[in-house]
């Protein structure tokens, strides 16, 4: 049995770090991207007006600056919209 690869199909803004993903398999869940806003290559997204310009691209979601988070890392990330307020 070949492993289907899991890749970002959809990616809507919601709020704060909030982006609402849809994968491959037909499933989708909110990501917070708080948790990825360290080190150089992320700082700038700390700025919303940076962070929301995010588009897809090689299955994942990405920013102008070059950086990305891989798909399978947003895909067992936890879904926080059950506790989004």
């Amino acid at each position: 049995m070949a492993l289907t690869m899991i890749f970002v199909v959809a990616a809507v803004y919601e709020d704060e770090y909030r982006i609402r993903l849809r994968f491959n398999d037909g499933s989708s869940k909110t990501v917070d991207f708080s948790r990825w806003l360290h080190g150089e290559v992320f700082k700038s997204l700390k700025a919303k007006g940076e962070f929301t310009r995010f588009f897809i691209a090689g299955g994942t979601v990405c920013w102008p600056n070059g950086a990305d988070i891989a798909p399978e890392t947003l895909y067992a990330a936890e879904d926080v919209s059950a506790t989004a307020a």
